[in-house]
């Protein structure tokens, strides 16, 4: 068994190539081959999201704090609170984060596929983030 304490890895700053505005992610873990799951907790400031991106099996968040928007390519922008488990299906376009006033926490998991866990695209523009009715349900 492999335990990673709270604390043992330094906080990393989310890459301005995969987000906008302020992203904290902590305790990256990866399993060991021939498990393919892996992830992070990331914490996402008011207006920071991620970048338009894919994933070849899919992702699994798991809110864990505040309140969050997602969106899959052509669908609508959905609010996501703590509690909120949310799938993200294999090879679709999506971007995820914190809405334009509250900051959300997320555990994001992934798994490897050759190798590669994510396809990083294009910034989310503003208008995109902000744009459309929000759907609550």
């Amino acid at each position: 068994m492999k335990i990673i304490r709270n604390g043992s890895t330094p906080s990393a700053k989310g890459p301005a190539a995969f987000f906008t505005g302020n992203v904290r992610i902590d305790s990256f873990f990866q399993g060991e081959e021939p498990a393919r799951a892996g992830g992070a907790i990331v914490t996402f400031e008011p207006g920071a999201r991620t970048v338009w991106h894919t994933h070849p099996l899919g992702q699994t968040l798991i809110v864990t704090q505040g309140v969050g928007w997602t969106q899959c390519e052509g669908g609508p922008r959905t609010e996501i609170r703590a509690g909120d488990v949310v799938w993200c299906p294999c090879q679709r376009r999506h971007w995820h984060g914190a809405t334009d006033t509250t900051a959300m926490t997320h555990v994001a998991i992934t798994e490897l596929l050759d190798g590669k866990n994510v396809e990083w695209m294009e910034p989310v523009t503003d208008a995109q983030y902000l744009g459309g009715e929000v759907v609550r349900d």
